[in-house]
């Protein structure tokens, strides 16, 4: 299928020039906020594409903005009337203010033409003229405003959730390690000053902090 700026976009990672025409190079772009998300629909959604996986881009990390390393390779590599798919506007990002000013780099700056599989009005390929473009910027700074109110609702409801949880004594984190059998003894000598706190970290296997630390809580439970 052979890419051209007046016709189908060919999937081929090489832009060629075939006579007058030009052959358009197509990327794709997947994100999940974390290693446990599974990307998996939206690989498919690109495979489905035909897109050669070297031009598939994927980071793992939040949406809160764009300082992604795959997303900045990919943008680098992009030229004047490439074109570029995702899934929804949200895997492009989920900060209000910085997804426009990416889609005006993107299709501005750059030249790119960007296609949002899930929201058929975002495709700069179409609707060009003064209304296309209008309807194009209203989708944009509504799905731009859905995607950052979802990140702050989500953040809410994560805090709301821990707050409920620590209520509860619910405790987060790695337990901490339990004494050593002699605690008590090197304490002692280190509060009469027979050693110092280096030789009693040392003595407990714990950072000199951490024996200090341990050491102030074990005053606080004696009194």
């Amino acid at each position: 299928m052979d890419c051209r700026r007046k016709g189908e976009y060919d999937t081929s990672s090489n832009k060629k020039e075939r006579g007058n025409e030009q052959v358009i190079n197509v990327y794709g772009y997947v994100r999940v906020s974390t290693k446990e998300q599974n990307e998996g629909r939206q690989l498919v959604a690109m495979q489905e594409l035909n897109i050669p996986d070297k031009n598939i881009y994927m980071d793992k990390l939040s949406g809160k903005n764009f300082e992604r390393p795959m997303y900045q390779s990919m943008l680098k590599k992009m030229r004047q009337d490439d074109l570029l798919y995702i899934k929804s506007i949200d895997r492009l990002g989920r900060n209000y203010e910085e997804i426009l000013d990416q889609w005006r780099i993107l299709t501005k700056e750059k030249k790119i033409d960007i296609v949002v599989l899930d929201m058929p009005l975002l495709d700069t390929r179409r609707g060009k003229d003064l209304i296309g473009t209008f309807l194009s910027d209203v989708v944009l700074q509504i799905l731009s405003f859905v995607a950052e109110n979802e990140r702050a609702t989500i953040k809410q409801r994560q805090a709301e959730g821990i707050a409920v949880a620590k209520a509860r004594g619910v405790r987060f984190g790695r337990p901490p390690k339990p004494l050593p059998e002699d605690f008590y003894k090197i304490y002692q000598k280190w509060k009469e000053g027979k050693i110092t706190g280096v030789v009693a970290a040392n003595a407990c296997n714990m950072p000199v902090s951490t024996f200090l630390y341990k050491a102030r809580a074990y005053e606080k439970s004696e009194r």
